[in-house]
């Protein structure tokens, strides 16, 4: 069993690895490899998917981290984890929508929709990755 305080090291990991997974699957069907795509995609879903239920676990367990950070940086760090919360709730539904489209052979409404989950679901995965730096690394909780 992972210990619970290696979770939040984990938890960036895997969040990180959907940023590069997306990244890559936009790159993959601009050059019109959509079996890439298609795999990518699909990859970045289960990492995502992992990283929701490893932090549902830690969070059930471990409770809140308190942010450290005193002076200007407060507010840069509340307004990267505001953004970041609001849009996590956000991307839930419009991954799963997005997906779903692409599954079904809907590529015209799947494209549409797929124009504004990508960039939030990289802003997301990408923030998930500061907030921890912030949080773990640079303003740890003594």
């Amino acid at each position: 069993m992972v210990p619970l305080s290696w979770l939040p090291a984990i938890n960036a990991c895997l969040n990180a690895a959907s940023a590069l997974l997306l990244a890559a699957g936009f790159a993959a069907i601009r050059r019109r490899q959509v079996t890439r795509h298609h795999r990518l995609m699909l990859a970045a879903v289960a990492t995502s998917g992992v990283f929701l239920v490893s932090y549902l676990y830690y969070h059930a367990h471990a409770g809140m981290t308190r942010f450290a950070g005193v002076g200007w940086i407060r507010p840069i760090y509340f307004a990267i984890l505001g953004t970041h919360t609001v849009l996590a709730v956000v991307i839930l539904p419009l991954v799963g929508v997005t997906l779903y489209r692409a599954l079904r052979g809907q590529f015209p409404v799947h494209r549409r929709i797929a124009r504004v989950t990508l960039p939030l679901w990289f802003y997301v995965s990408v923030t998930g990755v500061v907030v921890y730096l912030l949080l773990y690394h640079l303003y740890p909780s003594r």
